[in-house]
C-alpha cells in the first residue's frame, strides 16, 4: 500500500492518458486517482483498461460532466482522506508538469514541509513554449496575488502541489469557492493564513503538445476576481489550534 496519491484530472486526454499513467507508475511508489469528467474521446476507457495492469494502484473517478477543475481536486481529496493516504499530488495529465520532479515533491514534504509547490517562478521564469503573453500574464498574475494576500509565494497558481494530509483534514474543502485555477490561489491562501510550512520547488513547465488547453479568459477573470474577494474574507475559522 502506497502512502502517496496522484491526482490527475482528465478531460478529452486520450493522447495523453497511458503515456501519463506509465510514466508515474515507473517510480513503483505512487498511487493514481483519475477523476475523468465524462470525456467524449475516450479517456475513461483508456484509464478501465489499464486498471486491469495495475488494479491496486490505479482508481478512476467519472463525472456526469465537465464541473471545474477546483471541484474534481475537492472530490478526489475527499477520496484521499477516506483511504487514508498520507501525502496527496495534484498534477496536470498532459506532461507539462514533468513527472520526473514527483520524487522531489514528495520527497520534500516527507522531509517537514505541509505544501510543496512546483514553482515555475521562484528560480526566476522557467517556463516552455508559452507565447510571450501568457507568461506576462502568469508571472504577474502571481506578482498581484502575492501583492493582495500577503502570500511568500512566487508561484501561486501553480498546479503542481503536494500537500500532506494534515492540511487537506484542517481545510473545510467544502468551502472552496473557486473553480477553476482560483482553486490553486485559494488553497494556498488558507495553507498559509493557517500556519503550515510551505514551500517551493523550482520546475521546468514545458506547454502541452498533445491535446487541447483547458485555459480560458472566465478562468483567468474568476481568479482575478476571487483575489480581491479572499483578501476580506474572514479566516480566524481556518486557524490551527494545535501545532
Amino acid at each position: 500500500m502506497s502512502d502517496t496519491l496522484v491526482i490527475i484530472p482528465m478531460y478529452n486526454e486520450c493522447e495523453n492518458a497511458e503515456r501519463i499513467l506509465r510514466k508515474v507508475f515507473s517510480f513503483g511508489r505512487f498511487h493514481v486517482l483519475v477523476i475523468d469528467d465524462h470525456s467524449p474521446d475516450g479517456t475513461a476507457a483508456i484509464v478501465k483498461r489499464l486498471q486491469k495492469e495495475f488494479p491496486e494502484q490505479l482508481h478512476l473517478i467519472e463525472r456526469a460532466g465537465k464541473l471545474g477543475l477546483g471541484t474534481a481536486y475537492i472530490t478526489g481529496f475527499h477520496w484521499a482522506l477516506a483511504h487514508e493516504y498520507e501525502y496527496v499530488i495534484e498534477m496536470d495529465a498532459d506532461f507539462s508538469h514533468n513527472p520526473d520532479d514527483l520524487p522531489r515533491l514528495y520527497e520534500a514534504c516527507a522531509n517537514g514541509a505541509d505544501v510543496v509547490i512546483g514553482s515555475r517562478y521562484s528560480n526566476g521564469v522557467s517556463v516552455v513554449n508559452w507565447p510571450l503573453g501568457r507568461v506576462l500574464m502568469s508571472y504577474f498574475a502571481s506578482k498581484y496575488v502575492r501583492l493582495i494576500t500577503g502570500m511568500h509565494v512566487h508561484d501561486t497558481t501553480a498546479g503542481f502541489v503536494c500537500y500532506r494530509r494534515r492540511v487537506l483534514q484542517h481545510i473545510p474543502l467544502d468551502r472552496i469557492r473557486m473553480k477553476g485555477y482560483g482553486f490553486q490561489i485559494e488553497m494556498k491562501y488558507f495553507a498559509y493564513k493557517s500556519g503550515f510550512t510551505i514551500k517551493e520547488a523550482p520546475i521546468i513547465f514545458i506547454d502541452r503538445k498533445e491535446g487541447a488547453s483547458k485555459m480560458s479568459g472566465g478562468i483567468f477573470n474568476e481568479a482575478c476576481m476571487g483575489v480581491l474577494k479572499l483578501r476580506f474574507r474572514r479566516v480566524k475559522k481556518w486557524k490551527r489550534l494545535c501545532p
